[in-house]
């Protein structure tokens, strides 16, 4: 297949269809099928977040572009078994954004974000009760497979909907100093691993709250102590090489010491304090 470069969808489109031929394919490719290729495009999803925390342009035009291969991917596979097309992915997509905009593309006016938020939550809901086996119960919606800290921020913000939610941040922290006591009262008893774990869930969950309240994003907020750590980490590793030595040489308290003075280093240029 003589193929070139293009900008139109219709390239790529052809190009999948050739990987999946199952006489001239990619052997690969043809192996494939949905559950094989979602961790791929979970992965995609999370490299395209993390081009767009770095600013980087050009890596974010190329991580999209292997987002979209994996749309053209599944619609490809779909389309194999007589499911659907990537045609039909468009015409669904389209036609829920013009159905959840009808302040913008019907008579409905928002003269505000939160207003068209509070529309499009109204459309999801009407879309909801016309499909009322799609989903068991009210939480029903929120997919299982969503990574755990986004999923336990979507069930909260739903519950606080109907009105299940504590009303202030103060009682949230009350309630991780009560999960804190569980886990040290696990530990002090020695109860088995699937207690000591459900109770460090529940702990979790209960900081996922109160970034809620405080109008963080806990995903964000620990992306960001993720490469803070390794930010720091890696400078105690520069320290240790430039002393002609390595991080398994090194005892804790000297590795401490080094870590301070990252700390110390950052806050001097940044001008803040940190963790």
């Amino acid at each position: 297949m003589d193929v070139e470069p293009s900008s139109d969808i219709a390239m790529l489109i052809g190009i999948m269809r050739a990987l999946r031929d199952p006489v001239d394919g990619c052997p690969w490719d043809i192996e494939q099928s949905f559950a094989t290729i979602a961790p791929y495009t979970i992965e995609e999803a999370y490299e395209v977040a993390d081009a767009i925390e770095r600013g980087d342009m050009d890596d974010l035009c190329d991580e999209l572009g292997d987002l979209l291969l994996q749309v053209v991917y599944h619609s490809q596979l779909a389309s194999e078994s007589g499911g659907f097309a990537f045609g039909d992915v468009v015409m669904a997509i389209t036609r829920k954004m013009i159905r959840r905009h009808p302040h913008v593309f019907g008579e409905e006016r928002a003269q505000s974000a939160k207003a068209a938020k509070l529309s499009w939550e109204a459309s999801k809901q009407a879309e909801r009760a016309g499909r009322p086996n799609k989903s068991a119960g009210f939480l029903g919606d929120i997919p299982n497979a969503l990574p755990a800290t986004m999923a336990a921020l979507k069930l909260q913000r739903k519950a606080a909907t109907v009105g299940f939610d504590w009303p202030k941040a103060s009682q949230v922290l009350g309630k991780i100093d009560e999960e804190l006591e569980e886990i040290r009262s696990v530990i002090v008893q020695k109860e088995d691993a699937s207690r000591i774990q459900d109770e460090v869930g529940d702990l979790l969950f209960a900081v996922v709250n109160l970034a809620r309240h405080l109008d963080v994003d806990p995903d964000t907020a620990l992306r960001g102590t993720n490469a803070k750590f390794r930010r720091r980490f890696t400078s105690v590793e520069d320290a240790l090489v430039s002393q002609g030595r390595d991080l398994a040489s090194a005892s804790l308290d000297e590795m401490e010491v080094l870590w301070v003075d990252a700390k110390k280093s950052e806050q001097e240029t940044a001008g803040q304090s940190g963790f």
